[in-house]
């Protein structure tokens, strides 16, 4: 069972976890797009359910609040190293079935491949994930034939009609002891069908590699990253070290984890002028590959979520899913 209140009161309840939670949803930011009149649509702190655009997919993924895209690690002088400070709040975050399935996966990376990342797991712990249903899929979205269409892992379930909102799970406790909140059922819409479709190769192995699918995107990939960058499964980052100008230690200053991508030029240098994959089509392959080979070998499930973002922001208008669907036809190709 769950709650159903009067937005104008929810947003009483927002404002009282406000002191223990940053709380963070997909908004609008107006102004914000590619060109100067557009508008961009990308997770931000919220105050209100006003604020939260429900009927729009985020540009952007969650993932920048569980991996700043700059983290400070530490600071630095000559004779010793400072811990960065962790984040004084929790998290609360508003998002859907498939971003909740990509936490998962982040976890995995930051959190069972090895190792526990300190500096992900503080902030990971002190993170509650609210639910927001999905009444019908986006244009480009394929959750449902990778599987992440559906969930039950998440604190707590919200559904917005009119002026009500209705939640279940974590925090209605807050919304109890509110005399207008009334008691009533509440459950999640996922959905069942999407317009894109996707087909992975039950035979699929490392033999697709010498396929010459991949050629075509040394000509169309410009290399600019932005499908890694909007991914919400994509982990790949590098270190910078800063040093502060006109302090009176010369080596003091700070380092940095910061973004990266396995599309760009230099991701792969080595020291010695040595580069691995240094043809676009090599990197598309690469990716491709970790999404829906290479991750399923290790942890069980596919890191592609298929929520479709590299597909939307993609400046050439190459399809991740489009290049899913052409592997069937690369395996027969190589097995010739």
């Amino acid at each position: 069972m769950g709650y159903q209140i009067h937005i104008e009161k929810f947003n009483d309840a927002l404002k009282a976890l406000a002191s223990e939670y940053n709380i963070y949803a997909p908004k609008r930011f107006i102004g914000g797009g590619t060109y100067s009149d557009t508008d961009r649509i990308r997770y931000g702190e919220i105050q209100s359910v006003e604020e939260i655009v429900f009927d729009v997919k985020s540009e952007f993924s969650y993932k920048e609040i569980l991996t700043p895209i700059s983290q400070t690690l530490f600071y630095f002088t000559e004779d010793e190293v400072k811990e960065a400070d962790g984040p004084t709040k929790g998290a609360i975050v508003f998002l859907r079935s498939c971003d909740l399935h990509a936490v998962k996966r982040m976890d995995d990376i930051y959190l069972r491949n090895g190792f526990e990342d300190f500096y992900y797991k503080r902030i990971r712990e002190k993170t509650k994930f609210i639910l927001m249903g999905c009444q019908e899929a986006f244009e480009s979205c394929f959750c449902v034939d990778m599987g992440t269409n559906t969930c039950t892992n998440y604190d707590a379930f919200v559904n917005v009609k009119d002026d009500m909102v209705y939640l279940d799970g974590t925090f209605t406790d807050l919304l109890a002891r509110m005399e207008e909140a009334v008691e009533v059922t509440v459950s999640p819409d996922f959905v069942t069908e999407t317009k894109t479709k996707v087909h992975i190769p039950e035979n699929l192995s490392l033999d697709v590699m010498d396929s010459s699918m991949w050629n075509e995107y040394n000509e169309r990939c410009i290399a600019c990253g932005r499908c890694n960058f909007v991914c919400p499964t994509c982990t790949c980052f590098t270190m910078q070290d800063v040093f502060y100008e006109g302090s009176d230690q010369k080596k003091t200053g700070e380092r940095r984890r910061v973004w990266a991508s396995c599309q760009v030029n230099g991701y792969t240098d080595m020291a010695g002028g040595h580069s691995f994959r240094g043809d676009k089509g090599q990197r598309m392959r690469f990716k491709v590959m970790h999404k829906v080979h290479d991750y399923k070998k290790r942890f069980g499930y596919h890191m592609c979520v298929g929520c479709g973002r590299c597909d939307d922001i993609c400046p050439e208008y190459i399809s991740f899913s489009a290049c899913i669907n052409k592997l069937s036809d690369a395996m027969q190709e190589v097995e010739k």
